[in-house]
């Protein structure tokens, strides 16, 4: 069985140089993940911000720290992370670069032009209000129009890429993938795994429209991300997103990230909430990734730009334990590794949320229980989970991490308590 990917974000602002990064390796190993994920380490331009990459082949100097090579430094970290187990993805940023970058001066027309000829910022308008326009006036949006251009860009990325395999990097996460046309990401791709056949890239997808998502389909992407962090657990698209996706990619999930805001913020440090929302993420997608922090209930949101060591906060709680049971059952249970059919058994308005998750290549089989009220506990029967699960009722095998048998679980039925999720497995 090949594991999915269980990500610890490490965000290289809160925790400062290279150094600092290895420090937080052993803490990342024991809570049983399997992969990091750095946010930008390169030069940024003149805002500052990660995603404004001045140089790729530099290491931003809030990075350095000690005297050295920035490959030096960066290789011993990769080095020390496969020592504890860990692989390592970092962010490939290829559908901007910042605006003051030695790209716009050596190869300006490999940028994309507004009316006037200057060269564009990338923007985003919102669905809700089409005169709410965000422009990112520090980022410089690369054209990958049909010209001849095309081919010198994509060769630039190949080397960028091949460089950071040489490294040791064994992942990407492609920021932004929607917006670079899929047939770019093939070639980039294809040409990464001629001599890293395990490289792992990981499409960021979110906010994109169905059809900016299906352009990817022969990218050959290995993971998307997901968005299952905004569901009310009662509509209906987000498995419908799921069951149109899963045949592209195996999907991430996760219950904040850097472009979020803290769930122990919006829960006013609530840790039961915290809880909630990672083992949800656990238990919906084949990966799942987790910012560094939300293990401490930490509130202040992770700003590209802004957020510096001194950031670090006293933690509210401590899920560690929790986290590393979550991830272990994840991690030895292989329906929870695939894309395989998922559906709701439990009928809309029900008061307990029934996910069925099945194997394409096993007969094992799982139900995900989940009580999203924040104040009522509720129950299901017995019979309706051993049917659903195709078992006996007296069969019924529970993988929940860390939960003790509760007293009001009988014969009959099984006990939700309010904000609970409860998993368990059948096989033939």
């Amino acid at each position: 069985m090949e594991q999915g990917p269980r990500i610890y974000n490490l965000f290289p602002l809160l925790v400062g140089s290279v150094d600092d990064w290895k420090s937080r390796l052993p803490d990342i190993a024991e809570m049983a993940f399997n992969w990091i994920f750095l946010n930008p380490f390169h030069e940024t331009g003149f805002s500052g911000s990660l995603y404004a990459v001045k140089d790729y082949y530099r290491l931003d100097p809030r990075f350095r720290g000690v005297a050295g090579d920035a490959d030096g430094l960066l290789q011993g970290f990769l080095e020390a992370a496969e020592r504890a187990g860990l692989s390592v993805m970092m962010d490939l940023v290829i559908n901007h670069t910042a605006k003051d970058a030695g790209l716009v001066e050596e190869h300006a027309a490999w940028y994309a032009r507004d009316d006037e000829g200057e060269i564009r910022s990338p923007f985003a308008v919102n669905p809700d209000d089409p005169d709410d326009v965000t422009v990112w006036g520090d980022l410089a949006e690369i054209d990958y129009s049909e010209r001849p251009e095309r081919n010198e860009i994509i060769a630039y990325w190949q080397h960028v890429v091949a460089h950071y395999v040489r490294l040791g990097f064994r992942g990407f996460r492609c920021d932004a993938a929607y917006q670079v046309p899929g047939p770019i990401w093939a070639e980039i791709i294809g040409t990464a795994r001629e001599s890293a056949p395990g490289a792992r890239f990981f499409a960021e997808t979110l906010g994109a429209q169905g059809d900016q998502i299906e352009q990817l389909r022969s990218a050959g992407f290995d993971y998307i991300f997901n968005s299952a962090k905004w569901w009310d657990f009662r509509a209906d698209w987000l498995l419908e997103q799921y069951e149109q996706f899963r045949h592209l990619a195996p999907s991430v999930a996760f219950p904040e990230s850097h472009d979020t805001g803290r769930v122990a913020a919006d829960s006013a440090g609530d840790e039961k909430e915290s809880r909630f929302w990672y083992l949800f993420a656990a238990l919906f997608s084949t990966g799942l990734m987790m910012p560094i922090g939300y293990e401490f209930g930490f509130r202040r949101p992770l700003h590209v730009v802004e957020t510096t060591p001194d950031d670090w906060e006293e933690p509210a709680f401590d899920l560690r334990p929790f986290i590393t049971a979550a991830n272990q059952a994840k991690a030895r249970t292989p329906v929870l590794n695939e894309e395989g059919p998922q559906e709701r058994f439990t009928d809309p308005d029900a008061r307990i949320v029934g996910l069925l998750r099945r194997s394409d290549t096993s007969p094992q089989r799982a139900a995900v229980l989940i009580d999203p009220d924040p104040e009522e506990e509720s129950a299901i029967a017995r019979d309706q989970l051993a049917g659903a699960l195709q078992d006996t009722p007296g069969d019924l095998t529970e993988i929940t991490p860390l939960r003790e048998r509760d007293p009001k679980d009988g014969d009959g039925a099984i006990t939700l308590r309010p904000r609970e999720i409860r998993v368990f497995l059948a096989e033939d």
